[in-house]
């Protein structure tokens, strides 16, 4: 059964389309679909996060645990730093995909984000008998994403720090923040490939949190975002999503994430299987253009000359691209390159498609790390 949201009692207000996101309710469309991507890429939509899974791991060693975890090497972290990439099991094959928060210059305090269960059992397993506590708090501290180019300048007023570049940038996190008075965990980071903030909030402050923001912000064009205007914003920024992009039975280097794995780390989890993965997965992630489909390409087999090459895992109708069907698919890894023409079989019919740039919106995410 689907959970609910500290945030639920404004959604419920609002919507009443809603879908399940990892066994929470998440709304599919609080306004219109366009106006909520249109507020994103220009002024600035807010979204309740909550269901992703927060971790923590307080104690001696605690940073060197995460480290035999997940494929990132996250020992090189600075204390304020969060490195994103993959947590797998034993066989190489993905769990999920996740970020992790060095808190401290000792690394005895570690954050960890993910959206799966099974990351709080495997932390908690390899940490039984140390000193090392586990706290799996998802509950406990919701959270909001405020995203877009005036995200910045909506928040400055509400807070209590420089939310600058140069004082809070890219890929960082901070803990000694307040909106409107709110105490707040803050990460810079997001999931649209525009400039934004994560908002993670006591409990029993959410609701006032939520207020706040509205109050101050709707009036300058922000606009409260579903998932359905979500799905819009990761695939033209090549983001991945548990369920769509993998599943326990393919491997990061399949899904976007070989670059993540850090095979000169030493021993981890999954290492030996991400060694033979290398080289014998034969597909990689990347983007396509459909001449025609829209949300109905999601699944199409593609392939060249009659051979199968991949697949689309998720399509949309782009804004960005005017109107055009956009995909994240899977293809042979040789034929991953853009300008490499394959032809989609959407339905009955077979429709011309052609391998882009990956991503296609600010592939250098400029939008997101200068603005």
């Amino acid at each position: 059964m689907s959970k609910e949201t500290a945030f639920y009692p404004r959604l419920t207000a609002l919507t009443d389309e809603w879908m399940d996101l990892f066994g929470y309710w998440a709304p599919l469309n609080v306004t219109d679909t366009l106006e909520e991507y249109r507020a994103v890429r220009e002024t600035a939509g807010l979204m309740d996060f909550t269901m992703l899974r927060k971790v923590d791991l307080d104690g001696p060693g605690a940073l060197e645990l995460v480290n035999r975890v997940v494929t990132r090497d996250v020992s090189k972290l600075e204390p304020g730093q969060v490195a994103y990439g993959a947590l797998c099991a034993d066989d190489g094959k993905m769990v999920d995909d996740c970020t992790v928060m060095r808190r401290d210059a000792a690394g005895e305090h570690v954050r960890f984000c993910g959206a799966n269960d099974r990351d709080y059992e495997i932390f908690s397993r390899l940490a039984a008998g140390t000193q090392i506590s586990v706290r799996e708090f998802t509950d406990d501290m919701p959270h909001l994403c405020l995203q877009g180019p005036l995200s910045r300048q909506m928040l400055q007023p509400l807070a209590n720090k420089d939310l600058s570049n140069a004082s809070f940038p890219y890929y960082r996190f901070r803990e000694d923040v307040e909106i409107a008075g709110i105490p707040i965990f803050m990460t810079r980071l997001g999931y649209t490939a525009e400039l934004g903030y994560e908002l993670w909030v006591e409990r029993d402050r959410a609701l006032g949190l939520f207020d706040a923001l509205v109050e101050a912000t709707q009036p300058q064009g922000m606009k409260l975002i579903g998932m359905t205007a979500l799905d819009l914003f990761r695939i033209e920024g090549g983001f991945i999503i548990g369920g769509v992009e993998y599943d326990p039975t393919v491997s990061p280097y399949e899904s976007g994430l070989g670059w993540s794995v850090a095979l000169e780390k030493g021993e981890f989890q999954g290492r030996a299987g991400l060694e033979r993965d290398r080289d014998v997965t034969t597909l990689r992630l990347t983007s396509v253009v459909l001449e025609s489909g829209g949300d109905e390409a999601s699944g199409a087999s593609l392939s060249v000359d009659g051979a199968e090459v991949g697949f689309v895992t998720q399509a949309i109708v782009s804004p960005y691209l005017g109107g055009k069907t956009l995909g994240l698919a899977k293809v042979r890894k040789e034929l991953a390159k853009a300008g490499t023409k394959v032809t989609a079989g959407v339905g009955d019919d077979a429709v011309a498609c052609e391998v882009v740039r990956h991503p296609v919106y600010d592939p250098e995410r400029k939008r997101a790390k200068e603005s």
